[in-house]
């Protein structure tokens, strides 16, 4: 999903004031003085300071829009703090750090209690909630199904996976495995965590955190796709974001006002290979083993933090649109749903987001 955020050239109220009355007919010594208490004034009226930043984190990169920033904020020192927070991020999350946090756990034998980080041990939390809710469609335990299907570091297999084969995966696999004590962490089973369904939404919201505790409160961060916005954007307006089109190029199908929450977007139309005349989609059910095969072209959802909303639309981006669509309204979870037709896309949406579409009535 791309975040667009709207600048703007602002012209101070004083400098109208000033036009206005050099046009009138006061005597000139007088107009001269409240001229130049006028230009005093202006010079000591805060303006609203927009800065944009950007790095590379997690295999992708950051963007953040940051505006209305208070005085004592030092754009460097800002932009190393944010690169900290997300390399601490990296360090306890990653799969691809061989001594991150998680790989350590990944590496303990089955039973062993290992102590995580509050970071981690929320991340995991989040994540078996998020599991529960969806009935197993989210499962941070689901790397080796994916791995064998061509989906990970491993090269696309040049025949399917036989059932054997998935079948003995889907006996270790599991997130019911996990078990979480606070901030100690075991397993039953073997299995092995994979965060990046919800570590890219943890980012957002970790940088988020950052930016309000310098008292900036008015943002746009983005990572990887995944968003959270809070205030005003440049123009003191909502800010405005666009849900990707399904289709090459980047296209907005549907604009979106939203502040104040964290927006994901999960879709299996780019990343994908064909056997035989079958699809096969990079999103893999954990309940079946296999990839999905509905017609569910993206999955936007808008949650109180960008985590939970990443960790939901991977989740129901598995289940399928009626299932996610039903599962949305029990639970009033605010999504966004686009469906492959045959002439294009159908857009359907949970009572929940209605409010955040600029078009309403649909």
């Amino acid at each position: 999903m791309n975040g667009i955020a709207y600048a703007s050239t602002k012209t101070g109220p004083l400098y109208s004031a000033l036009f206005l009355f050099v046009a009138s007919g006061f005597n000139r010594a007088l107009r001269v003085i409240f001229i130049l208490a006028l230009v005093v004034l202006a010079s000591c009226a805060p303006e609203k300071t927009t800065w944009k930043l950007s790095g590379p984190t997690m295999g992708t990169a950051y963007h953040i829009t940051v505006t209305d920033v208070p005085r004592t904020v030092i754009r460097a020192e800002l932009q190393s703090a944010i690169d900290a927070e997300l390399a601490a991020v990296n360090q306890e999350m990653s799969t691809y750090i061989p001594d991150s946090e998680l790989m350590r756990f990944n590496d303990a034998p089955v039973g062993a209690a290992v102590e995580v980080s509050a970071h981690l041990a929320d991340v995991i939390a989040r994540s078996l909630d998020i599991y529960r809710r969806s009935g197993g469609a989210f499962d941070v335990t689901v790397g080796p199904l994916v791995n064998l299907w061509g989906f990970g570091p491993l090269p696309e297999p040049e025949k399917i996976p036989a059932d054997s084969d998935i079948e003995a995966l889907k006996q270790v696999i599991g997130s019911d495995a996990l078990l979480l004590d606070g901030r100690h962490l075991s397993k039953t089973r073997p299995v092995k965590v994979d965060l990046s369904a919800i570590a890219k939404g943890h980012g957002v919201d970790r940088v988020a955190d950052l930016l309000e505790a310098r008292g900036i409160a008015n943002y746009l961060v983005e990572v990887g796709g995944e968003l959270r916005t809070a205030g005003v954007n440049p123009r003191g307006a909502v800010w405005r974001v666009g849900i990707e089109r399904p289709s090459a190029g980047q296209v907005v199908q549907e604009p979106i006002q939203v502040t104040g929450k964290g927006i994901a977007t999960s879709g299996d139309y780019r990343n994908y290979y064909e056997r035989d005349g079958k699809r096969y989609a990079h999103t893999i059910d954990p309940r079946t083993g296999r990839p999905v095969e509905h017609r569910l072209a993206s999955v936007t959802v808008i949650a109180d933090t960008c985590a939970e909303a990443d960790g939901f639309a991977t989740a129901l981006n598995v289940m399928g649109a009626e299932a996610a669509l039903t599962l949305a309204e029990e639970q009033q979870l605010a999504v966004f749903l686009l469906v492959k037709t045959d002439t294009g896309f159908e857009e359907r949406a949970s009572s929940a987001f209605q409010p955040y579409l600029e078009r309403q009535g649909r």
